[in-house]
């Protein structure tokens, strides 16, 4: 009897478990009744987390980054953009032209009564970041992770290639197989990967070069994926530029990207 007791109070404790997980994740609707997915965890100086292509919040909520800006004393928001994660993934352009991603975040900050914060892109997130950071005065610093200048061009091959192969013709770029299988892997909706590509936000060096408060480009020492960081660095009035051991797909969960971070925003 003892031991039907102890299991019946280890499955209620595993039932409690998820649920308090589940219940980290809350909703916002943006401006057009998208749905979407997001974490606030801790109550001192705000840092919002923007995650990478592929990626979703949880991508964030396991590395040394997370963790330690929570055991450090930051309030930490990390979402799912649009079309990933558990936020909503429409199939129509109209849901991602006109920059809806950046719509979303700074609606979603100002949801959260949240006057000044900082803020953390890698990659994709990174490339978001960098047009949510000319449209929204909340921000009060920035690191811009795992990319370097090419997102500033509106014809970037690279963009288009990928933009092409989640929508239906990957055949033309052998080169993104991995990408669209690895996507495919994870039950990633790869029509609403296609859009973000497609509509995703590009941001000129003369309106980088307006935002005045401090930035950190903070890259892998193997990671050129997405142009020259040291080139992306000069946009910027108050930029400073660091490498830490590491490629494209791992550097950001490093506990020296971790400390850079946390050392750059204390």
């Amino acid at each position: 009897m003892k031991s039907v007791q102890k299991i019946a109070i280890l499955i209620l404790c595993c039932i409690y478990s998820f649920s308090g997980n589940a219940q980290t994740i809350k909703y916002y609707q943006s401006f057009d009744n998208q749905r979407i997915a997001f974490e606030d965890t801790g109550k001192g100086k705000p840092v919002l987390l923007l995650h990478g292509f592929i990626n979703t919040g949880q991508n964030w909520r396991r590395t040394q980054l997370y963790k330690n800006l929570i055991a450090k004393g930051f309030r930490v928001i990390v979402p799912d953009m649009r079309g990933n994660g558990k936020s909503d993934k429409p199939h129509e352009d109209k849901f991602y032209q006109h920059e809806a991603e950046v719509k979303d975040l700074m609606g979603l900050m100002k949801s959260l009564k949240i006057k000044e914060y900082s803020l953390v892109g890698y990659s994709r997130g990174a490339i978001v970041g960098a047009k949510l950071l000319t449209k929204d005065k909340a921000i009060t610093k920035v690191v811009l992770g795992g990319i370097g200048q090419h997102f500033t061009n509106p014809n970037w091959d690279r963009r288009l290639m990928f933009a092409d192969a989640f929508s239906g013709k990957a055949h033309l770029h052998p080169e993104t197989a991995g990408a669209v299988k690895y996507a495919k892997s994870i039950n990633a909706d790869t029509i609403a990967l296609g859009f973000l590509q497609k509509y995703q936000p590009v941001t000129s060096p003369q309106d980088l070069g307006k935002y005045n408060h401090p930035v950190m480009i903070l890259c892998g020492d193997e990671d050129l994926d997405n142009g020259d960081p040291k080139v992306l660095q000069t946009y910027f009035k108050n930029a400073i530029f660091k490498t830490v051991k590491g490629n494209h797909n791992n550097t950001y969960g490093t506990q020296a990207f971790a400390d850079e971070v946390i050392g750059f925003l204390e």
